[in-house]
């Protein structure tokens, strides 16, 4: 099967699309299919990486089923025989890909959690000392592992790059109470993550989630967790500090694109298929080493047709 690139399901039309998602409204759900695009700098490139989304899907899965109940999310089922409204002849190319949730009013903050330095918090740590706002140590380079991990939120753009912004910015838009829940909550969610990543092997550099409000007021995790495309991961034997590191992320993606002669806005380029297939195997390769031999083999099956 070619990318899933465009929203196709017979006879649902999105309400929402962003840059790798398409929201359907079931009235008292939400269906969120992943797609294969794929964006970086905020910018989705004209191309996809087919199957790319059932990778973001399952990671989602295997995340959401590991944090459990310390963090209760907004999943329903993974399975499209769960989704009536989905028609059996779109089965194939909707299959693990989908997630059935509760529907939700996201939060207009992303939460975005750092335990290096690197990406955005990096350049702003070289003009100024700071991420965010929150002052750090001199001498910090690259990669840097910082002397705490911190919480740094950002604004959500419709349209456009996002805004890294500060604490006290997060509270003016969600107010005092959800603020500091997000931050403990977020730090919370990230240390958990991280803990599991170091015993596969992985760093875990940095990570954004999202959070959403249910019909009884309850903040829950919202999106994807702890994905290739929301978190960069590392490989731990091979780090080392004053560098870019060997990643499991869009990072390759990335790289490629400063090579560019492009301003990072409007339209994204055409990536080459060398590109497309090497970021499709690191992210393959990242949910073997987090999730193990036989979640990949599963995931695998959903593939093959795009491999």
């Amino acid at each position: 099967m070619e990318a899933y690139i465009k929203p196709e399901i017979t006879g649902l039309t999105p309400f929402y699309t962003g840059k790798v998602r398409d929201l359907y409204d079931l009235g008292d759900r939400f269906l969120i299919v992943a797609s294969d695009r794929i964006s970086a700098f905020d910018v989705i490139m004209q191309n996809g990486v087919p199957g790319k989304g059932i990778v973001l899907t399952q990671i989602s899965k295997f995340w959401f089923d590991y944090l459990g109940d310390e963090f209760p999310n907004h999943i329903i089922s993974f399975d499209v025989e769960d989704v009536p409204e989905i028609n059996k002849s779109d089965y194939a190319k909707l299959r693990g890909r989908i997630m059935l949730c509760k529907k939700l009013t996201i939060l207009p903050v992303e939460c975005i959690v750092r335990g290096y330095l690197t990406g955005s918090g990096l350049k702003s740590y070289q003009k100024d000392g700071t991420v965010c706002g929150i002052k750090l140590p001199e001498g910090l380079v690259e990669s840097s592992k910082l002397p705490e991990v911190i919480f740094t939120p950002s604004t959500k753009a419709v349209e456009g790059h996002d805004e890294n912004i500060s604490f006290e910015q997060a509270v003016k838009i969600v107010g005092e109470d959800n603020a500091q829940w997000l931050k403990k909550t977020s730090l919370a969610v990230y240390e958990k993550g991280r803990a599991y990543a170091k015993s596969k092997g992985i760093i875990l550099c940095d990570t954004k989630f999202e959070f959403g409000t249910d019909a009884n007021g309850n903040i829950v995790l919202a999106d994807e967790v702890l994905t290739p495309d929301s978190s960069r991961f590392w490989q731990a034997s091979l780090y080392q500090e004053g560098q870019s590191q060997d990643s499991f992320d869009k990072q390759i993606l990335r790289n490629y694109l400063e090579t560019l002669d492009w301003d990072k806005n409007y339209p994204g380029p055409t990536l080459p298929a060398e590109i497309i297939e090497k970021v499709r195997a690191r992210y393959v390769e990242a949910v073997e080493m987090l999730a193990g031999t036989d979640f990949a083999n599963d995931m695998k099956k959903l593939l093959v047709d795009y491999l």
